[in-house]
């Protein structure tokens, strides 16, 4: 098991929050302000300051106590997010659906292990000296081939990247799991797939109810042939 160095820890965890609160602070403004490329620079700018503070009067200090750091993915979508939002730049999903499924199955089988619900000891395997390199590997090359092959290609960079922080520089803790899922991103995949699924149930629930009602041509051929009865 081979950890971080802390500064190197201490730096990411820093710039990490300063990117999340960014977007999350971005994502609550309005639709024209947020198209402000300055306005964005100005949260963000604002949002490393707040996290530079010394000691425990950087939030920072009390969201790592609360959540630890951002994974490398959480990072990646918040910074797609971020560049998405500029004026003129393509419009990008942060975190499309399938993704999130994945996440969110990824991160239940995680946390019922961790609570001791499975007890498969998956956290741990994650500090594996052997198996943790070969399946980052293994994933590097997964998404560096789909990244060539044109499919999710901003998602497969951005999984890259993380795979790269970890596999590099062992941030954000030195576990792989850690570097790929963190419980901000797998509530905001929960909260995704909500939507989705509401959304779909709406519009079920819209179909059936055009479905049970008559066309307009029928139900005035049907009021007329009453009118001659």
């Amino acid at each position: 098991m081979e950890l971080p160095a802390l500064d190197w820890q201490f730096f990411y965890g820093r710039l990490a929050w300063a990117i999340v609160l960014a977007t999350l602070v971005t994502a609550l403004l309005p639709a024209a302000w947020r198209r402000s490329s300055r306005l964005a620079g100005a949260v963000l700018l604002a949002s490393a300051a707040l996290m530079a503070l010394p000691g425990e009067a950087s939030p920072a200090y009390w969201l790592v106590l609360a959540f630890q750091w951002p994974s490398g993915v959480l990072l990646g979508c918040c910074v797609l997010k971020l560049i998405s939002s500029r004026p003129g730049a393509a419009p990008a999903t942060a975190l499309p659906a399938p993704l999130a499924a994945i996440i969110a199955a990824a991160g239940l089988v995680l946390y019922l292990d961790a609570f001791g619900l499975l007890s498969l000891g998956l956290y741990y395997w994650g500090f594996s000296p052997y198996a943790a390199p070969v399946a980052a590997l293994l994933a590097a090359a997964g998404c560096a081939l789909a990244a060539v092959l044109g499919r999710a290609r901003q998602h497969a960079l951005l999984a890259l990247g993380a795979l790269a922080l970890y596999s590099i520089l062992r941030l954000p803790t030195g576990n792989l799991w850690d570097a790929l899922l963190d419980p901000l991103l797998w509530g905001w995949a929960l909260v995704v797939l909500g939507v989705k699924a509401a959304r779909w149930l709406a519009l079920k629930a819209r179909g059936a109810r055009y479905a049970a009602e008559p066309e307009p041509h029928i139900a005035t051929a049907r009021a007329a042939g009453i009118e001659r009865f």
